[in-house]
């Protein structure tokens, strides 16, 4: 299934679109995260995602490029929303291009992601976010995450995470 966005915000620019990640995307996959973030996976880690969770895998692509991917999993355990246990997605890693942000494409990324993990089945989504990363955390808020905990040195270099959560049946 592939989902089309229009065209860059103003009208400009290749059209966008968001489909399930393929094997052969896994190079590009790859060479985005390692550009984009600091934690970086090996390919037998997104592998495995794939394999598990596969409609929950998702790239964006322009003019044949991969230029942005979310990789989520549906699991089962305690959640952070209500006292109770409950089956939820969880954003793993989600990247774009820094050539591409400011254009709605980590929106959409999102947006898709969501509505995959919610077809599994998931009532909740949740994300670890560094605690100095202003703009993804912005986009996060406007989905409607919440910072429900901080986790302190969460990151490998001592940074801290907000840990943020939505309740999938109430997002829009």
């Amino acid at each position: 299934m592939t989902e089309s966005m229009p065209a860059i915000k103003g009208g400009a620019g290749p059209k966008v679109t968001i489909r399930e990640f393929k094997q052969e995307d896994l190079d590009a996959v790859i060479m985005i995260n390692k550009v984009c973030l600091p934690e970086n996976y090996s390919s037998s880690f997104f592998l495995e995602h794939f394999f598990e969770n596969p409609k929950c895998f998702i790239v964006a692509e322009a003019d044949g490029k991969i230029i942005g991917y979310n990789m989520c999993r549906v699991e089962f355990g305690v959640s952070y929303i209500r006292t109770a246990f409950a089956k939820k997605g969880h954003v793993i890693s989600i990247a774009v291009l820094d050539d591409y942000r400011g254009r709605g494409i980590g929106n959409q990324l999102m947006v898709v992601g969501m509505q995959r993990v919610k077809e599994a089945g998931a009532s909740e989504m949740y994300l670890e976010v560094r605690v100095s990363n202003t703009n993804a955390i912005s986009l996060y808020r406007r989905l409607g995450f919440r910072a429900v905990k901080i986790l302190e040195g969460y990151y490998r270099d001592g940074e801290s995470a907000y840990l943020m959560a939505i309740d999938l049946s109430k997002a829009g």
